[in-house]
């Protein structure tokens, strides 16, 4: 079962950038200190998917935006859809990229997460990338994606856990959108593009915002 839909309303909103997800030469997305912890708590599978996630931004950092979107949403569809309930034994978490690829498995969210921050160190403006909630018709429940605009008046390119395909949001009949957000700020999508913005950012997105702490 997907999470159940909570629309938040949102008030002040304040981001801390984070070094390891800023564009450079040689991006760093895990040291090697991190992953020998992550060994020891996960074990030595998750070292070699932690290194992957390493050798994946390293292979890709001058690769053409579509071409990175395409093998970062191939990359962490290989993991394992589960409920936070199950998973983490809470009703709704949201883990970082190292948890995710540590225990190879998540929710949707879990996989947005991974694939918005791993686009982001390979260089993908944040402006062009969008953490998006739609409602999913057919499952008939809430879900989230990763939205993709090359420009600000393109249609945005949909990034999806239950359909590995990377399309055009108008051809994604199954999904209608509810609101997105990123570090700039949120926006009501009352329409298949980004939507209208809501004053006051997404600081009452408390788990959007806990998830940043664990990430300092």
């Amino acid at each position: 079962m997907l999470p159940r839909f909570k629309l938040i309303i949102p008030i002040i909103f304040g981001i801390m950038s984070l070094s390891w997800a800023a564009p450079s030469t040689s991006p760093t997305v895990i040291t090697p200190a991190e992953i020998e912890k992550a060994k020891e708590k996960y074990g030595p599978l998750a070292a070699r998917r932690l290194e992957a996630w390493q050798k994946l931004v390293e292979n890709n950092i001058n690769k053409p935006e579509r071409l990175k979107l395409q093998r970062v949403n191939d990359f962490f569809n290989g993991a394992t859809f589960t409920t936070d309930k199950k998973h983490w034994k809470q009703d709704d978490y949201w883990a970082t990229p190292t948890e995710f690829l540590g225990t190879d498995a998540g929710d949707c969210e879990d996989f947005v997460i991974a694939k918005y921050f791993t686009l982001k160190a390979m260089g993908v403006p944040e402006e062009k990338l969008y953490l998006t909630y739609v409602k999913a018709i057919r499952l008939k429940q809430a879900h989230m994606v990763l939205t993709y605009f090359k420009t600000p008046k393109s249609e945005p390119l949909v990034l999806d856990n239950i359909n590995d395909r990377i399309m055009k949001a108008s051809q994604r009949r199954d999904l209608i959108p509810i609101y997105s957000f990123n570090g700039d700020g949120l926006w009501l999508s009352k329409q298949r593009g980004k939507g209208k913005a809501v004053d006051g950012g997404t600081d009452k997105l408390k788990n959007w915002n806990s998830l940043l702490e664990k990430m300092r």
